[in-house]
Formats: C-alpha cells, structure tokens, sequence
C-alpha cells in the first residue's frame, strides 16, 4: 500500500498518477468517463490477506458479492477458493454463472421468497443463513415440499454495538436482522424439530466498515457461550459464521489486519473447547482499495458561498456519500502545483442538492481534468443506478499495464430496452 493512498497499487510519477502501469489520464482516455478501474494485482493481495494456515480446522473466506459482483471479479476470487456469501436469488446466479459449484454459496438476507428458496434448495446451496422463525418455517415447508433437507444456519443478533455508521450497523436488537440472542436457542430447538431442516451452523454480523477488534470479539463470546448451550441439548453445530464487516482505510482509519481477527477468533474457539469450522464473509476489505472511479471535470463554478468542481460523476455512479455521508479520497489525475489549489465541493450532474462525491477539498484543478475517487470498490458500481436516465459507467480492470473492460458503458438504447 501506498503511504500516500490507501488504495493499493496507487502511485504517483512526476506530475501523473499510475494504477499499477496504467497512467489513469490514458485509461480516461482511452475508455471514457465516469470509468471503475480496479487492479488485479490489488484483489489478489487482498484476498491473500484473508488466507490463514490452520491445521484444526476448515477456515472458509466467503465473499460478500454484494460489496462488487461483477462476473471478472466473483471468477478472480473463486479461482482462490473464495465461498460467496449471497443475498439474493440474482447474486446466487451470477456466482454460478463463472462456474462456481453451489455447495460453495451461502444465502443471506431479510426477505428470501417463496422462489428464490426453491431456487437456491434445488441448486443445493452449502447453507441458508436463516433470519427469522417465519423464514424457518417456509424454509421447512418448501424442503419437504421438493423432499429435501434444507442446510441451515440460524443467523443471531448479539446486540453488539459495531461503532460504525446506523445505516450500516445490523447486530443491534433495534436493527431488522437476525434472531435475537435471548431467542436463538429455543429458536434452534424448533428448528431441530422440522424434518425439513438441516442444522449445520450459527452465524452473526455485526454491521459494516467496523475499525476495532472490540466488537467482533464481544459478539463471539456470546456466540460461542450460545454454541456450547445448544451442544449441550444435543445439537452439535459443524461451523460458526463469523461474518464480515472488517474496516478499511479510506482517510486516516487504522483497521486491523484480517490475520489479527482470525488469530483472535481462533484462540476464543480454542478457549472455549470449541472444534467448529470457522466462515467469514468480508466483502468490503477485498475489494473497497483495489479500484478507483475517473470522472471528468466539466465546469469549474465560483459562488458566494463556495466553490463547485461539476463533474460527469454523480450519485448515480457513486452513491456512498450521498447516501451515507461517506468520505472518500479524491485526487487530480494530472497533479498540479498546489499554490494553485483551491477548497472545492466536488458534485455531479444529477439534478439533486445531495448529489455531492467530496465537500470541502483542497484541489489544483482545472476544467477538463480527470480526478480519482478513491477507494471505490465496495458498494460502488454495484449501488449505480440509471437515475436522471444516466448511463451506467463502465468497469475495467488493469493487470499491469495491460487494461481491459469487464463491463462495457451502457449506451442509450440500453436504458429502455427493458421497457414496452
């Protein structure tokens, strides 16, 4: 990782920024703006900090598609031996659509329906992460129904406080995720009863972009406490799904390394007297630092008030600061002699007040320039949307200085196509 960026494989040479050996002026030129450019080389070295030597036991790295799902990206990790954590019937597809073998997929989420279980029994899934007794139920009914024994997890709410922001906090009690700790066993005993279900496994996630070990570490205890509970009324777990939700470096955050957590979460289990299979589900942390968002300055516009740098990227592109204030690094593509800089609100073209990437920056800057937004990987190009009737950007990643598209730009006739 660069000192200077958290982006990995991001560095500056003389007056030009270089995403491995691809200047990014000649990537905007070449594929247009807004452009998603990633480095394979960053996901590789991001997948290489999950992996973890264990001897006792399975340790399974699950992605969370999610994070970024697009089909070069799910093929790169399952090339690794990634599991992938699903939340929809769309996410099952797209895993098993780059050949990626069901018993390798995890299905998340509040809502699962009638057909997205029926969809995800008759792949033959490794495991449904179940969040509610209801779920359980239709769980059951559809198994028997197609005569099969659905693998399940339940998935339980510790009431861990993540310190991360409300939007994106999801162990809480107040949260709508998940079964609540005081519930789960009594809940695991009904589902021992339902001929329909297999029990395999427990599972918590506290919420997203969490910096510190604390919380991850006051859910275990409690998860692992509840393990041993239900092993002593005859049900014995095969692995405890420790979910995702590690943190990354978009500003001056100091997160913890995967290799920290695992080792603390392997030492809780050996505490505990515990055997189980450990599951994790980062998505975030494998992909966020691996890809910056190129948009073009269109106009430069001094106010009263302040200064606007318009861009061709909006909120439709990158939705994060908007929705959830995030702050994200931006950078001049073209680096400039910053006694020219001035503090500029970095906004898009769609016609909203909060369609904003950056407020506040010190920029050198002029009309026609290409700025990075940094750290652009998670929750990205898979949050874009055609709001304002805009073209989805493309996505390209660089191996080297080698650039190909793995998505192309969406082209007018494509924003209707679907319409009669």
């Amino acid at each position: 990782m660069s000192d200077l960026y958290p982006v990995t494989h991001l560095t500056q040479r003389g007056d030009a920024l270089y995403l491995e050996e691809a200047a990014l002026n000649d990537v905007a030129r070449a594929f247009g703006t807004p452009v998603y450019v990633y480095s394979k080389a960053a996901l590789q070295d991001a997948w290489s900090a999950w992996e973890y030597p264990e001897n006792e036991r399975q340790i399974h790295v699950c992605y969370a598609v999610k994070a970024c799902s697009n089909l070069s990206i799910l093929r790169l990790f399952a090339e690794r031996g990634a599991f992938f954590d699903t939340v929809s019937e769309g996410e099952i597809a797209r895993v098993l659509a780059v050949g990626v073998p069901a018993n390798r997929i995890v299905f998340s989420g509040v809502a699962k329906s009638e057909r997205e279980i029926e969809f995800a029994l008759t792949q033959g899934i490794f495991c449904f992460n179940v969040e509610s007794v209801p779920e359980l139920q239709r769980i059951h009914a559809i198994a028997s129904r197609l005569d099969k024994r659905a693998p399940i997890s339940l998935r339980v709410n510790p009431d861990v406080d993540a310190k991360t922001h409300p939007y994106i906090s999801t162990g809480l009690k107040a949260n709508k995720f998940g079964i609540s700790h005081t519930d789960a066993l009594a809940v695991y005993q009904q589902a021992a009863q339902l001929s329909g279900l297999e029990i395999i496994g427990i599972d918590y996630h506290i919420g997203s972009q969490i910096t510190e070990l604390s919380p991850f570490l006051d859910a275990q205890n409690r998860l692992f406490d509840l393990v041993k509970q239900l092993a002593d009324v005859g049900i014995v777990l095969k692995h405890i799904d420790l979910g995702g939700g590690l943190g990354v470096r978009y500003q001056d955050e100091t997160p913890p390394l995967p290799s920290a957590l695992i080792e603390q979460s392997l030492q809780g289990l050996r505490e505990a007297g515990l055997t189980q299979d450990l599951m994790f589900e980062p998505g975030r942390s494998l992909v966020a630092n691996a890809c910056v968002l190129l948009t073009k300055v269109e106009y430069l516009k001094p106010t009263e008030e302040k200064n606007f740098c318009i861009v061709d990227a909006g909120m439709n592109d990158l939705l994060r600061p908007s929705l959830y204030e995030a702050w994200m690094g931006v950078e001049n593509c073209t680096v400039r002699d910053a006694n020219a800089a001035q503090t500029y609100d970095v906004v898009g073209p769609v016609c909203e007040t909060s369609d904003w990437l950056a407020r506040e920056r010190t920029l050198a800057v002029a009309q026609g320039d290409v700025l990075a937004v940094l750290s652009a990987g998670a929750y990205g190009f898979s949050m874009a949307s055609n709001y304002n009737t805009r073209a989805r950007a493309a996505e390209v990643l660089v191996d080297g200085s080698e650039v190909c598209v793995i998505r192309r730009r969406e082209v007018l006739s494509d924003l209707w196509a679907l319409e009669l």
